[in-house]
């Protein structure tokens, strides 16, 4: 599949601040209070704001008629991408709520605001969940159709957004130790999932084969001897990327170096001399992000559609 930077930026920007309003909600909930924490807070609610608007509006880039996307909302008793966009709305009601109770010192603050930390950090993960299951229903591409794409998205939100919160929260106070240990895990945890997976697609079959959409018996091989087409079409253009295996074995070792290796040691360097927490995790947060969006770029180059078959 073609890899459009957009998708790349709305997945991986959106994923990061779905992670930091998920960790924030359950932060905020154990927070014993107090002025400089609430701010610290803040601070963290509103970078989410800014990071998943960034990647919804860049969601749109890559529609024919981005004038049009409302639409989407439609079908969603079907499809997940309308899903997708309802629950991405959804996720700003509480938000919202939040901010104007802070805001406005209302004596409802206190009583809502655990129920509604709870339901923006439950809509963050269902968002995520919604934008994993658009891919992973699409059983033409066996590469997305994978068991893991799901926990694979939810974990690169949890680890950004969590490696990303942990550098907030620090500015105001040292990290648990408990919260650093378990993102460390995380990242050691989505190296085994991605290194897996990868796995799975290289070895992986295609489902179906020239022969069998010819209905030819499946000792039979179906060649072409000409191309269907003189030149590029929308479908060669979109569905055809091809990727050289020695490039994707290259950016697959830097991706597990930039969202695994150096977060493990940023977590480790953390645990063992805590005054270097703030910049150890902001780089950790950074190297993640950078590393998520080169394995969701190869997340899109090396998918293929069966469609490609015909050519």
């Amino acid at each position: 599949m073609h890899p459009a930077f957009s998708v790349i930026l709305f997945t991986t920007a959106s994923g990061l601040g779905y992670g930091l309003w998920f960790w924030l909600s359950l932060s905020f909930l154990g927070s014993p209070g107090g002025h400089s924490a609430y701010a610290v807070h803040l601070v963290g609610l509103a970078v989410g704001f800014v990071l998943v608007s960034l990647g919804l509006l860049s969601s749109t880039l890559h529609l024919g008629k981005p004038m049009r996307a409302w639409r989407a909302f439609s079908q969603w008793r079907t499809s997940w991408l309308s899903r997708e966009g309802v629950l991405a709305v959804a996720t700003y009601v509480p938000l919202v709520a939040l901010v104007m109770l802070g805001v406005s010192g209302s004596a409802l603050a206190k009583p809502l605001a655990p129920a509604l930390l709870l339901l923006l950090a439950a809509l963050s993960l269902a968002t995520v969940a919604s934008t994993a299951m658009i891919y992973a229903s699409l059983k033409p591409i066996p590469a997305w159709s994978h068991a893991l794409v799901l926990p694979g998205y939810l974990g690169f939100a949890l680890l950004t957004g969590g490696l990303g919160a942990l550098a907030l929260l620090a500015t105001d106070e040292a990290p648990q130790e408990l919260a650093v240990l378990g993102l460390l895990m995380l990242a050691i945890a989505m190296v085994v999932l991605k290194r897996r997976y990868w796995r799975d697609i290289d070895r992986g079959e295609l489902p179906a084969t020239r022969a069998s959409a010819l209905g030819l018996p499946a000792d039979r091989v179906a060649t072409v001897f000409e191309r269907p087409h003189t030149e590029a079409n929308y479908l060669t253009k979109e569905m055809g990327h091809v990727l050289a295996r020695k490039h994707g074995d290259r950016l697959r070792r830097i991706a597990l170096l930039l969202f695994g290796a150096l977060p493990v040691l940023a977590c480790a360097l953390t645990l063992v001399f805590p005054p270097a927490a703030g910049p150890a995790l902001a780089v950790a947060a950074l190297s993640a992000l950078l590393g998520a969006m080169v394995e969701r770029w190869l997340f899109f180059a090396q998918a293929k559609h069966l469609v490609m078959l015909y050519y």
